[in-house]
């Protein structure tokens, strides 16, 4: 893997502008989460090893490169795999509009299966996706690998499996390994987000390769590189996983891996939040935290920020009320004026499910607007879309399979009893 990064990082410093062979670039989604680095960095290498030829493959992380800092896990897998972050290319780093004019793009796009808007000049050069969430394209496009599972690196291992398994060694099993643990919550079920092919394709990686960390310890560790905040400020705490949306009002909901009461303790922390709201232009700021307790069960709160009154009451209010789904919002005390913050009784509420309470709130604000009125905002970098604020597809519970038949499969590959 090493050799093959260095080498695409070779090409891409070299330029890709003049006449040359195709180039197969394996794109990832905007949040650049584990899932989707990972699948971007292994379907790439495996397309290297198993198609050959002329045409240049290259792994593309589709955020600038001063980013990854603000994806933690990511940066801490790469090294735990030994695989230096200096040896990534970043969307920054390519000119993929300059490639398609010279007609030798070819676009893979995992972990996603639409182009964003900002790059719907690109469609053309879509040959193939592979992806775990719903379908929006249409399926005739292109080739097409679609499955709601857990993980998109389950659907990556699985096609390495199937049609190439002598390209895995024990370096690429753990980068899958681990995005399959971490997106499926170390495989347990009370979480929702493991499905049996999740399973499967976990356990076939532990056979296969029997030194992979343990799995309770590689996950613990991931969950707490992926939620560790140290020495990053206020402001790179509130872009490291965040949502914008716009229709007469801009907001943005971010999610903060810290108690909500930490990140409230500094006394200066409404100015930087009204630094970071004059910076964007927002008219609301939406924190949802999540933390662990001892016994790893997860801890929501959610709070509002605005210096108009009108608005922090109006949103608050809309969100306590709101039915589908309840919150169950539980009034905490603020130190800040400006700041409406609450306990989330319902853990189960993600982001996911907040973010259509919250465009509810907006198209009544304009006047009960279509849904179509109300704008996803792209001036800011996109939330890793796996998170566990931003919920899964079996957020609607598990297939139908018995509770006693799910003990006993969990049981035998659980490493641990609290698994």
């Amino acid at each position: 893997m090493e050799a093959f990064l260095t080498n695409c990082c070779r090409t891409v410093k070299a330029g890709l502008d003049q006449a040359g062979p195709q180039v197969h670039v394996v794109l990832g989604n905007e949040a650049c989460d584990v899932d989707s680095m990972v699948s971007a960095l292994v379907y790439a290498y495996f397309l290297h090893k198993t198609i050959g030829g002329e045409t240049v493959h290259i792994p593309l992380l589709n955020i600038r490169q001063s980013d990854l800092v603000l994806r933690s896990d990511n940066v801490f897998l790469l090294r735990q795999t030994g695989l230096s972050p200096d040896l990534l290319v970043f969307r920054d780093q390519m000119d993929l509009r300059a490639l398609q004019q010279t007609g030798r793009l070819r676009l893979t796009l995992v972990d996603h299966n639409v182009l964003p808007s900002s790059d719907r000049d690109l469609e053309g050069a879509v040959v193939e996706v592979m992806d775990h969430h719903l379908l929006e394209r249409d399926p005739s496009s292109c080739s097409i690998t679609v499955e709601t599972v857990g993980s998109c690196c389950t659907l990556v291992a699985e096609r390495v499996l199937q049609k190439g398994p002598e390209v895995l060694d024990q370096q690429l099993a753990q980068l899958l390994y681990a995005a399959v643990l971490l997106d499926c919550v170390n495989m347990a079920p009370a979480a929702g987000k493991v499905t049996p092919k999740d399973s499967q394709i976990a356990a076939a990686l532990e056979m296969r390769f029997p030194g992979l960390p343990q799995r309770g310890a590689l996950f613990q560790a991931l969950q707490k590189a992926k939620f560790d905040v140290t020495g990053l400020t206020t402001q790179q705490m509130l872009l490291k996983d965040m949502k914008a949306v716009s229709g007469s009002l801009s907001l943005v909901i971010s999610v903060l891996y810290i108690p909500l009461e930490d990140f409230l303790r500094p006394s200066d922390v409404e100015d930087e939040l009204s630094a970071f709201c004059r910076q964007l232009g927002l008219d609301l700021l939406v924190l949802m935290t999540i933390s662990f307790t001892d016994a790893q069960q997860p801890v929501r709160e959610l709070a509002v920020f605005s210096h108009s009154a009108t608005c922090r009451d109006q949103l608050s209010q809309h969100l306590e009320q709101a039915q589908n789904p309840g919150l169950n919002l539980v009034p905490l005390s603020s130190p800040h004026p400006h700041i409406t913050a609450y306990h989330q009784g319902n853990t189960l509420a993600s982001r996911k499910k907040v973010l259509p309470l919250v465009k509810d709130f907006l198209q009544e604000e304009d006047g009960g607007g279509r849904c179509g009125d109300i704008e996803e905002d792209s001036r800011v970098p996109p939330t890793p879309m796996n998170s566990l604020v931003d919920g899964c597809p079996l957020d609607g519970g598990l297939p139908s399979i018995s509770a006693q038949a799910l003990q006993e499969k969990f049981s035998k590959m659980a490493d641990r009893p609290d698994l």
